[in-house]
């Protein structure tokens, strides 16, 4: 077995709440007398180029939002999608710090967030402090489980494939890393993470 050198980790869903996801939106913006029936299809039309870094978070809520008067500010909104953000697997942490401790893994996000969530998402849980690059779409102007983003991870990282290992809450994102030879595990908890990981050889 290939000694796992980096291990890539999805944010939203692993390690914290989503960003901006369906539940959230639909608890958020009634709140402002927004209609979802309307807002729902301008999103899926903005978001894709949003998350790929080709439309600014302005940009994203002038074509979801501000096309027509509001009651609301964009600040106001703003400031609502960031308080949507919380820590959704505390017991992740001390696994991080185990990991950095052992010294024998570079620790990497790889993650579909806009440019303006992924960085007030690092600064707001302090996770600059845990990883030491960073793969957004919104840097990288591609999306998981697009090839394609994997391939740079992997460049970035001058890891082979074999001694990779990608974790996500979403089966289709791990699918699309396995094709490209990574190591892949499908987050369902701390606990049954911790002994896929010890089943890869990872000590922790």
């Amino acid at each position: 077995m290939e000694r796992i050198e980096t291990i890539f980790w999805d944010i939203g869903g692993v390690v914290l709440t989503n960003g901006w996801d369906e539940h959230q939106r639909a608890a958020t913006l009634p709140q402002f007398d927004v209609d979802l029936g309307e807002y729902e299809p301008l999103h899926h039309k903005a978001n894709e180029l949003w998350e790929r870094g080709k439309m600014s978070a302005d940009a994203y809520l002038d074509e979801v939002l501000f096309y027509t008067p509001r009651k609301f500010t964009r600040e106001d909104i703003w400031c609502a999608i960031e308080n949507e953000s919380r820590v959704l697997t505390p017991e992740w942490f001390g696994l991080a710090e185990k990991l950095r401790a052992g010294g024998k893994h570079r620790m990497a996000t790889l993650n579909n967030e806009s440019r303006e969530l992924n960085d007030y998402r690092l600064d707001k849980f302090n996770l600059r402090d845990w990883f030491d690059f960073f793969i957004c779409s919104g840097y990288v102007g591609m999306m998981k489980p697009e090839a394609g983003i994997y391939r740079l991870a992997l460049d970035v990282a001058q890891s082979a494939p074999e001694k990779t290992l990608f974790i996500d809450d979403k089966a289709t994102n791990i699918a699309a890393a396995q094709a490209l030879g990574m190591q892949g595990i499908c987050f369902t908890g701390i606990e049954a993470l911790e002994q896929e990981m010890r089943g890869l050889g990872i000590e922790i």
